[in-house]
């Protein structure tokens, strides 16, 4: 069974009962759900549209008149195969639960980079066009220069909170901004009535340490603001529980007026530095000694036993550039199961925050009525900022990095590239790459009204396709490119609601979707994708993919269909001049982060 295609899988399938495809009996989702039948199995996507749309009725006045509050959550770093529902041992129960109630996606894209993302998530439109062609913390000076390059999101952007807010919707977040750290680029700017925001890419979860310094002995320090106005954090301060807690005291102040809400939870878990309590890690110390082989092995059985891959899928066993595990030291195995252990808690100390929202919206009587949509801003992280500016050497001087203290107050740590290629499983590579593993994320969306349930979806869809979402959601029709008498990016996403409540069975008629970041692309057309990396980690051409047949990008097949490669080379590049991409010689091969080879040898360091 092939991975991914219309022909030969169903878009849309039962997740809990994803291993009974044998069976003869096919009952639709879209009319399981509609007379409260139990899935047995997945149908064709042209028998789901048809009973969708002959069983779908109208919202009522009454429905039309009570819209929904929509909560977003974005976790950071996270990777495909990390929380139970996409297949992990991490206890993420809340985000089970959240599955239950609605629909996975098992072809969902992001940016393979944080704020890049985030641009698209608010904007609808390409990164290219609203000022994020790369992240800030890596744009060079010829790129600082151009336009779509500016490092914030930019005028051109009509962030959807905007248009949400004039609707009548109160607009909240509690997070991780990284949009630009300026007030004038600060949420209340972009769209949001209360904020609390760390503004950059990242910072310690404990405290407002930053996160890359240019100095080895000047600590960074990271930015929060409130309401656009800059603040310091609380002695007791824990990242995931601050901002869950900020976002609930929002939405409880403004109760009693009617308005219903929209509120962004953008976790900075499980970004480095991996950092949680101790009774979290303790969970998970011993859990991870037995390497990145053996769970990866346990995460692809679970992902086949619950639809997420087929049965006959190959994952990618990691890239010759890393050692596999049982090519480390003993000490260098202990370091990395102790640090991955500290991943899992981070994960699962955001899950239990989830949580804890989404109790309070029931207790609150809001629930029933709200919205919710979680998603990862890129794949799991296996480079390192230790390259960037003096950051190493402020770590050798001024962090304990012991393994005592791994994941403490006071150290900084990541957990490199051999977890990240097993939080990816079964894709290759990880965050600022265009294979499926920089890529592809783990997605739960779920709706108040008449949805699918407990069900997943491979129908592919695109972070630009939320906020067309939200929108429809709300009733807002987006104003095109003209905003207030300025010229804005048109939103280029397509409303998933459709699909979300079973009348259709996919979101684009032919996925079309390109990518570029610090000179790595990307094209996918269909089931057909190809994808261009410096070495080591790629050829340096392009390379060609059947991912209905390949989503681990295991085999190249350029040289066997070289008119195939020539059409999605052409799609590409009519891509990059629609949204204004600039290239440049050795961009992608530069040093450092995403390039470095040294975790291994930072690792030995440890003591």
């Amino acid at each position: 069974m092939s991975a991914s295609s219309s022909d030969s899988l169903p878009f849309i399938e039962s997740a809990g009962r994803a291993c009974r495809r044998r069976r003869s009996t096919r009952v639709s989702i879209a009319m399981a759900v509609l007379l409260g039948l139990t899935t047995l199995g997945p149908v064709t996507a042209a028998q789901t549209r048809t009973r969708a749309d002959n069983a779908a009725q109208e919202p009522s006045r009454s429905d039309e008149a009570r819209r929904p509050n929509v909560l977003l959550i974005v976790a950071d770093d996270l990777g495909y195969s990390d929380i139970g529902a996409f297949g992990g041992e991490i206890a993420t129960p809340n985000l089970d639960r959240l599955a239950e109630r609605g629909l996975k996606f098992t072809d969902f894209y992001a940016s393979p980079f944080c704020s890049p993302t985030r641009a698209m998530l608010m904007s609808g439109a390409d990164n290219h066009q609203v000022g994020f062609g790369s992240m800030a913390e890596l744009l060079t000076p010829r790129q600082r220069s151009l336009p779509g390059y500016e490092g914030y999101l930019t005028d051109r952007a009509l962030p959807f909170p905007v248009l949400l807010r004039e609707a009548g919707y109160h607009t909240y977040m509690a997070g991780k901004w990284h949009l630009g750290v300026k007030e004038e680029h600060a949420p209340p700017n972009r769209g949001f009535e209360q904020s609390f925001a760390m503004m950059n890419g990242g910072a310690s979860h404990f405290d407002q340490t930053g996160i890359i310094t240019f100095d080895a002995d000047k600590t960074p320090m990271a930015l929060y603001r409130e309401n656009g106005k800059e603040v310091q954090i609380p002695k007791d301060f824990h990242s995931s529980e601050h901002f869950a807690s900020k976002l609930i005291s929002y939405i409880d102040g403004g109760r009693g007026d009617g308005k219903p809400f929209f509120a962004y939870l953008a976790f900075t878990a499980p970004h480095w530095p991996l950092q949680a309590r101790d009774a979290s890690i303790q969970k998970y110390e011993g859990r991870y000694d037995v390497g990145y082989d053996v769970i990866r092995a346990r995460r692809l059985q679970k992902m086949k036993s619950l639809g997420i891959v087929p049965q006959d899928m190959q994952p990618h066993a990691g890239h010759p550039a890393w050692p596999r595990w049982d090519q480390l030291s003993d000490h260098q195995k202990r370091v990395d199961a102790k640090r991955m252990a500290v991943y899992a808690a981070m994960v699962e100390e955001m899950d239990a925050e989830i949580g804890r929202v989404v109790d309070h919206l029931k207790r609150i009587g809001e629930y029933d009525n709200t919205a919710i949509l979680f998603l990862s801003d890129n794949g799991a992280d296996g480079n390192t900022v230790l390259d960037e500016g003096q950051t190493r050497e402020w770590a050798r001087r001024h962090r304990d990095n012991s393994l005592d203290n791994t994941g403490r107050p006071g150290s900084f740590a990541e957990y490199g590239p051999g977890w990240a290629q097993v939080g990816s499983t079964p894709h290759n590579l990880y965050k600022a790459f265009m294979y499926e593993g920089g890529i592809a994320v783990p997605a739960i969306f779920s709706l108040p009204e008449r949805s699918l349930r407990d069900a997943l979806t491979r129908a592919p869809a695109h972070v630009t396709d939320v906020a067309p979402t939200i929108l429809e959601l709300a009733g807002v029709t987006p104003p095109g490119t003209t905003y207030q008498g300025r010229e804005v990016a048109a939103m280029q996403g397509t409303s998933m609601r459709a699909l979300l409540t079973g009348k259709r069975a996919t979101v684009h008629p032919v996925f079309r979707r390109g990518w570029e970041l610090n000179g790595r692309r990307a094209m996918r057309v269909g089931d057909w994708k190809i994808v261009q990396a410096n070495k080591p980690w790629g050829t340096g051409d392009w390379e060609l993919y059947d991912l209905s047949k390949d989503r681990a990008e295991r085999n190249d097949l350029a040289a066997r269909h070289p008119d195939k490669l020539k059409e999605l080379v052409a799609e590409y590049d009519r891509y990059a001049k629609q949204n204004g991409v600039v290239d440049f010689d050795g961009l992608a091969s530069r040093p450092g982060y995403s390039n470095s080879l040294k975790y291994y040898e930072d690792v030995n360091e440890v003591r």
